[in-house]
């Protein structure tokens, strides 16, 4: 276990790496000056000049990339080029916002789609499945922005029952879980339509097993068969799954924080690209990068607990 601890910590190391001086080197490939998009294109040369030199943009490539990643080792990720503050404070502030997003939807579409797809797989061809697979279908039809777009329309202006515009800096936990409610399903309606057509095709998969009919024949319930072997078996892949859709979660989360006026990374990048300032927009990725890391390495670890076949070796 501790081997193999040891070997993903140093895999994630250096893919966290490897994404960081991948996005520092597109930032600089990008046609456009830096220095002119802040100062403007009127800005005379000596400002110019001096930007540059402030911002540390008139030292060589490599220079420049050594210092980058010579400070983002000690959590140092820069200052903002358009208005010169630190940019680490910045992204700390807004990140709760968007994992607490990404998880809560994440949540939802766990709840929703591990019940149907189940229940799809036990009712196979009835009503049932066909109404699951006609919701899979729509929910991998229906973008993140558009079904948060219709959410606010049905429920925000037609029904009434959330504020179209409101701000989440503020108030007791319970308005913050009401404040998070549509942008949660806007989010968790997709990623359920997903596990619930992976945890059908799972669960047939599981159920034409030998051990299932060898169960059901010594006289076990199909409802103990089902969630005490069948279930456990096919959460595997199902978890595979969800943690590499939990990337998809954060990625998803910078339209809905837009649509929904949400603070977040997502929203934080947003305008950022606006004004195009390059270090809060390369910050602001490797962030997304080492959360989407730890994700999977938590997904990695939680193999031995599902399943005592799997050995950490």
């Amino acid at each position: 276990m501790r081997r193999f601890l040891i070997r993903r910590l140093l895999s994630a190391i250096v893919i966290v790496w490897a994404v960081a001086t991948i996005v520092f080197f597109s930032m600089r490939i990008i046609p456009a000056d830096p220095a002119e998009v802040v100062l403007g294109e009127h800005a005379s040369a000596e400002s110019l000049a001096a930007f540059r030199r402030q911002a540390g943009l008139d030292q060589p490539l490599l220079a420049q990339y050594w210092d980058f990643i010579s400070r983002a080792v000690v959590g140092d990720l820069g200052q903002s080029l358009v208005n010169n503050a630190e940019i680490a404070p910045q992204i700390w502030f807004v990140l709760p916002y968007t994992v607490v997003l990404a998880f809560a939807s994440l949540g939802v579409g766990i709840l929703i789609g591990i019940p149907i797809g189940v229940l799809a797989a036990v009712r196979r061809n009835s009503w049932i499945d066909l109404a699951s697979r006609c919701f899979a279908l729509l929910g991998f039809s229906f973008p993140a922005f558009y079904l948060g777009v219709a959410l606010l329309l049905l429920f925000s202006i037609w029904l009434g029952w959330f504020p179209v515009m409101h701000s989440i800096r503020f108030g007791t936990w319970a308005e913050h879980l009401y404040k998070l409610v549509l942008p949660a399903l806007s989010l968790g309606l997709i990623q359920a339509a997903y596990i619930t057509r992976l945890t059908r095709s799972t669960m047939l998969e599981e159920l034409r097993k030998d051990y299932v009919r060898t169960a059901l024949a010594k006289g076990l319930t199909m409802r103990r068969v089902l969630f005490n072997h069948g279930l456990r078996n096919a959460l595997v892949p199902i978890v595979t799954a969800i943690g590499l859709y939990a990337g998809s979660s954060l990625g998803g989360a910078i339209l809905t924080e837009t649509v929904f006026n949400r603070p977040g990374l997502g929203k934080l990048l947003v305008g950022a690209i606006a004004q195009r300032d390059y270090n809060l927009i390369q910050a602001g990725l490797i962030v997304f990068a080492l959360v989407i890391v730890a994700v999977n390495l938590a997904i990695d670890l939680s193999y031995g607990f599902l399943d005592p076949r799997v050995k950490h070796d």
